[in-house]
């Protein structure tokens, strides 16, 4: 239905390692998980989608919280952190061990590889979710990982502003990988406190050139409007016109996509 903001997306319950949750699909060729923000999947998160569906990829959208479709309102944004805080499923993420629900995440990526084929499978992941995306290239399905403003673990102290929020094991992996020639790229906009400078210097320091950082500048009376509060760089304050850094950002991450997933040869 036209009033559906999620109308064109595909709907099913997947189960994987015994728990079930809802996935909605978009499009044809190489997946691609997109891991949405709080409070949930949002009409914008849900545009995202569709702009990596446009580019040949399927887009993936698991719900993992809130009420699929909703706009976003500042009550209900408190609402799904707490529900994301208190979780079993997110709350291990904190504490520099694998979550549980990541465990969740790289059996859909492998369950997706083997149905939409290609090389590999993205991953993108937003605010609470933006570290999923490092923590799942821990399997090797994972070929085109996205950090947008991850921001777990909080970045209460100075440690915990580097922190990754994966273990010293699923790190030496990812470095690996990196090795391997994975390229991450991460995202956030300078102003943001929620995702520390000292976090992705200390990718650039793990992962050298395998680590392509863009940090949008958001400081008072920048030239491109972009609020001091600026936060969710692929949806709510994205800025979509030409010449907009966060355009030319989201325009990196789809290409991200095009040159890891449908220019490189086929899964054999």
């Amino acid at each position: 239905m036209a009033d559906d903001p999620l109308h064109d997306f595909a709907r099913t319950d997947v189960t994987l390692l015994g728990e079930t949750k809802t996935v909605y699909r978009l499009g044809s060729g190489p997946a691609v998980i997109v891991m949405a923000e709080i409070p949930g999947i949002t009409p914008k998160v849900a545009d995202f989608a569709r702009r990596v569906a446009a580019i040949g990829c399927t887009a993936i959208m698991p719900s993992l919280f809130g009420v699929d479709g909703k706009e976003p309102s500042n009550g209900y944004i408190a609402r799904s952190l707490v529900q994301g805080c208190v979780s079993r499923e997110f709350v291990a993420l904190a504490r520099k061990t694998p979550a549980p629900v990541t465990n969740w995440l790289r059996a859909l990526a492998q369950a997706e590889h083997e149905r939409c084929g290609g090389p590999g499978v993205g991953a993108v992941g937003m605010c609470f979710t933006g570290g999923f995306a490092l923590a799942m290239m821990v399997d090797e399905s994972v070929r085109v990982p996205v950090l947008s403003q991850p921001s777990v673990p909080f970045p209460v102290g100075g440690a915990r502003k580097q922190d990754l929020g994966i273990s010293d094991a699923d790190l030496r992996v990812v470095k690996e990988r990196v090795e391997d020639g994975v390229c991450v790229v991460g995202l956030r906009f300078t102003g943001d406190p929620m995702v520390p400078s000292e976090r992705f210097e200390r990718l650039r320091a793990e992962l050298g050139d395998g680590f392509i950082g863009v940090e949008i500048d958001s400081s008072k009376g920048n030239p491109h409007g972009h609020r001091k509060a600026a936060h969710s760089v692929l949806t709510e304050d994205l800025i979509d016109e030409p010449g907009q850094p966060s355009r030319d950002a989201l325009e990196l991450v789809l290409d991200h996509f095009r040159m890891g997933l449908l220019t490189s040869s086929p899964k054999k």
